[in-house]
């Protein structure tokens, strides 16, 4: 007995001890590794050379059954942001200027986000620096902790088809190349946001 309560009272004291507890508390886990599905829609402009693109990088969730439940999916998306995606961040990289949904944007790089109000009612495209995403080491499903840099609003469509996997798709008007519809489909979920290409003739 008394071997047993020395052995306890050692075994307490080692891990009082500030390496032990802190080697414990600092335990590093690693995931990933595995080829993820990833998709891109992009649009590139050219004359006898290439004068510009912008492209959208994401993972592609499927959709469950259970979203279909309304208060599952109030539950899940009201007031909140979703990573638009799943594993690594949703990506947009542009070498051209933009106007989506009448916000103009910069040439550069940019993470992506899609906001529900909290009434439900409507959603927005969120936009979020990477520098300052890098500079927090938040993963995106981490993304309500992210600072948003501005959001765009989406218009929401209904009646359409159910959709298996998120797709974003970037498409053109044939008589006016310089706009273009961003689609978001997931599930009974469609979403759509003009954009403008602003290219300088």
């Amino acid at each position: 007995m008394l071997n047993n309560f020395s052995l306890i009272l050692g075994l307490l004291f080692l891990l009082s001890q500030p390496g032990v507890a802190q080697n414990q508390q600092n335990t590093i886990q690693v995931f990933g590794g595995q080829p993820d599905e990833r998709a891109s829609t992009r649009m590139l402009y050219e004359t006898d050379r290439a004068i510009g693109e912008f492209a959208i990088d994401y993972g592609r969730p499927a959709w469950k059954k259970e979203y279909e439940d309304p208060a599952a999916f109030d539950k899940m998306t009201r007031g909140k942001v979703w990573r638009l995606g799943k594993d690594f961040w949703t990506t947009l990289d542009t070498s051209l200027p933009l106007r989506i949904a009448g916000r103009e944007l910069s040439i550069g790089y940019y993470y992506l986000g899609l906001h529900r109000s909290e009434d439900g009612a409507t959603w927005s495209l969120a936009f979020l620096d990477p520098v300052e995403i890098r500079s927090s080491k938040l993963d995106a499903f981490e993304i309500n902790k992210a600072p948003i840099a501005f959001k765009v609003p989406v218009k929401l469509e209904k009646g359409v088809e159910m959709v298996d996997k998120l797709t974003l798709l970037l498409s053109h008007q044939k008589q006016n190349v310089n706009s273009v519809t961003l689609k978001v489909a997931w599930g009974n979920l469609h979403l759509s946001a003009p954009i403008e290409v602003l290219l300088k003739h």
